[in-house]
């Protein structure tokens, strides 16, 4: 029953969805809108405040926020607000969401040791945004039978719901017990992109291997990349270094405008 109603939803759903392409040329197919995913974003964000405790350390935010509106001030739109949220946490983890949000966790700062292995994190993590993967992510699932929990939204029959899978889909499966991970051709792309992102803002990029290498140290064994969404940590390091002849001329034009220096305190 469940496939046949899939099977007499998904013409309905296609219909409203738009094929494109992400900034680095893959098609993409997106089913919701701006004004939605940024619904999704800001409804998500809110819950992650108010189930998470906030940082009040002054200096971390003040770092945190340095670092980020570097980043987020090269990207194509500056409609956006962004907003700023250090989470008290040992998580080794960041975030960030649609219509303007970012969320590091305190026990980041422990493993990207300084200001340009920070930015590495955090410009992958507003990459997924500038890429619309939380998009593709959730619409993915809508198209499958995961996605049946995610009906009513597709179809403005309701608004927006099921705030757990929604919060998945835009990349916070962590946080709320639901897998629906990024896969390896958006993490790749993220890293590309926010490479791009933190070499324009003024961060140095070679430090993005060394930032993932202390993640490798940190995370422990991790399994073959063949059986994971997710790149190796031994290939998204080449891959890294391969892209360093790339991004090293816009790191070299920025640091002569002098950014401001974002310390840790």
């Amino acid at each position: 029953m469940k496939k046949l109603v899939l099977t007499l939803l998904l013409p309905v759903l296609l219909a409203g969805c738009a094929t494109t392409k992400s900034p680095t040329g893959r098609s993409q197919v997106l089913l919701f809108d701006k004004t939605q995913m940024t619904e999704m974003g800001g409804q998500s964000f809110a819950a992650m405040k108010k189930e998470q405790k906030v940082s009040t350390d002054k200096q971390k935010v003040a770092y945190v926020s340095c670092i980020a509106d570097r980043i987020t001030a090269e990207l194509p739109d500056q409609s956006l607000q962004w907003e700023v949220v250090v989470f008290d946490s040992e998580q080794v983890n960041a975030f960030a969401l649609p219509g303007g949000h970012i969320g590091v966790y305190t026990g980041l700062l422990t493993v990207a040791s300084d200001e340009d292995q920070l930015a590495t994190v955090i410009g992958h993590e507003v990459a997924h945004v500038l890429a619309r993967h939380g998009n593709e992510q959730v619409s993915r699932a809508q198209m499958t039978n995961t996605g049946m929990q995610l009906a009513d939204v597709a179809l403005g029959a309701g608004g927006v719901s099921n705030k757990d899978m929604y919060m998945a889909g835009l990349g916070l499966g962590a946080q709320v017990g639901i897998l629906l991970p990024f896969g390896r051709d958006q993490e790749s792309e993220a890293d590309e992109l926010g490479l791009e992102l933190m070499a324009k803002a003024g961060f140095n990029p070679a430090k993005s291997v060394i930032l993932w290498q202390n993640m490798a140290k940190a995370g422990g064994e991790q399994g073959p990349e063949l059986f994971s969404t997710h790149p190796s940590h031994s290939s998204r390091i080449s891959d890294l270094q391969a892209l360093q002849t790339k991004v090293t001329p816009l790191y070299q034009a920025a640091k002569k405008q002098s950014p401001t220096q974002c310390k840790k305190g």
